[in-house]
C-alpha cells in the first residue's frame, strides 16, 4: 500500500492540473470502489473549483469551492494519472490498463485526470471542508511526521507508560499521522533502536534522534518520488525510486551496512519488522 511520501509524491503531481481549475465533468464507470460513491457524487463536484489539494497522512483531501472536500485513498493499487493540455512533467499518456480506469475528471483549460484502481481498494468520499477534523479516519489522529508538531518532546509524551513496541507505536495513526510500515523501519535502523522495545522504555535523547530520522527518512523518499512496492506509481508514470536507498527494509539475510551481520526479519502485527539484532539496541 503506497505510504505517506508516495501519497504526497501523487499531491504534487495533481495541483498543477487541479488546482485553481474547475471540475468541468466527472465519470464515474462503474456504482463503486471500495466503497460506494457518495450520493449524487458527480453533480455534486461538477463546476466547482478546485481550490486546494491537500493531504491528510495517506489520504489526499480536495478542497472545493462548494464547501465540501474530496477525500481520495489510494488503497493497494489506485493511480493518477493526467493527460490533455496541462503543462507540466506529470503531462503523459495512459498507463495501464484501461479496463480499471474508474473514474475520470475532465479540468477546466483541457487537462484530464484518470483514476486507475485494478483492485478496488481505493475510495473516494465528501465531506464538509469546515468539519475535516470530525471525518472518522481524520478523528483523534496525531500530527505529520514532518510537521512542527512531531517532536522527541512530543513522543515523549505520547509513548508515556506504552507497553507496546515502539514499531507498533509508531504505526498508531492516533500517535503519528502516515508512518508506515517500510519507514518506520528505516527510521529505528537510523535511530538505533530495537523495534521490539517497549515505546514507554525508551530514553528521552533516542527519541529525539528518532523523531529526527522519521522526518529526514520521509523527506529523503517524498525527494525520491516515493518507493516502488508491487504497483505503485506517481502521478507521471515515474517509479519511485527510493527503495534504491533502502538500508533496512526487505534485506532479510543480507548484510548490515554498518556491522555485516545478517539483517534479520520478525513479524509484528502480521507486518515484516527488518532490523539487525546488533546495531539495535
Amino acid at each position: 500500500m503506497p505510504e505517506l511520501p508516495e501519497v504526497e509524491t501523487v499531491r504534487r503531481g495533481l495541483a498543477p492540473a487541479m488546482e485553481g481549475k474547475r471540475i468541468l465533468r466527472v465519470e464515474t464507470r462503474r456504482k463503486d470502489l471500495r466503497f460506494p460513491f457518495p450520493e449524487n457524487f458527480n453533480q455534486r463536484i461538477e463546476g466547482a473549483k478546485l481550490s486546494h489539494m491537500g493531504r491528510r497522512a495517506k489520504y489526499l483531501v480536495a478542497e472545493l469551492s462548494n464547501g465540501e472536500a474530496l477525500i481520495m485513498h489510494l488503497g493497494m493499487t489506485g493511480r493518477f494519472t493526467v493527460h490533455g493540455k496541462t503543462p507540466g512533467k506529470f503531462h503523459h499518456d495512459a498507463g495501464g490498463d484501461e479496463k480499471h480506469d474508474h473514474v475520470v475528471f475532465e479540468m477546466q483549460g483541457g487537462g484530464r485526470v484518470v483514476f486507475n484502481d485494478a483492485r478496488r481498494f481505493g475510495f473516494m468520499d465528501l465531506w464538509p471542508t469546515e468539519s475535516l477534523s470530525t471525518y472518522a479516519p481524520f478523528a483523534g489522529m496525531g500530527p505529520e511526521p514532518i510537521s512542527n508538531e512531531f517532536s522527541g518532546a512530543y513522543l515523549h509524551e505520547a509513548f508515556r507508560g506504552k507497553k507496546t513496541p515502539v514499531k507498533s507505536a509508531l504505526l498508531d495513526q492516533n500517535v503519528v499521522a502516515g508512518l508506515g510500515n517500510i519507514y518506520v523501519c528505516e527510521a529505528l535502523y537510523r535511530s538505533g533502536i530495537n523495534p521490539k522495545k517497549l515505546a514507554g522504555a525508551i530514553r528521552r535523547d533516542k527519541l529525539e534522534l528518532l523523531a529526527v530520522e522519521v522526518r529526514k527518512v520521509i523527506e529523503e523518499a517524498i525527494l525520491a518520488g516515493g518507493s516502488t512496492i508491487s504497483d505503485y506509481k506517481s502521478t507521471g508514470g515515474e517509479l519511485g525510486y527510493f527503495q534504491h536507498a533502502f538500508r533496512i527494509y526487505d534485506r532479510e539475510g543480507e548484510p548490515c551496512l554498518a556491522c555485516e551481520r545478517p539483517v534479520k526479519r520478525i513479524v509484528q502485527s502480521g507486518r515484516s519488522t527488518f532490523y539487525c539484532v546488533a546495531c539495535q539496541k
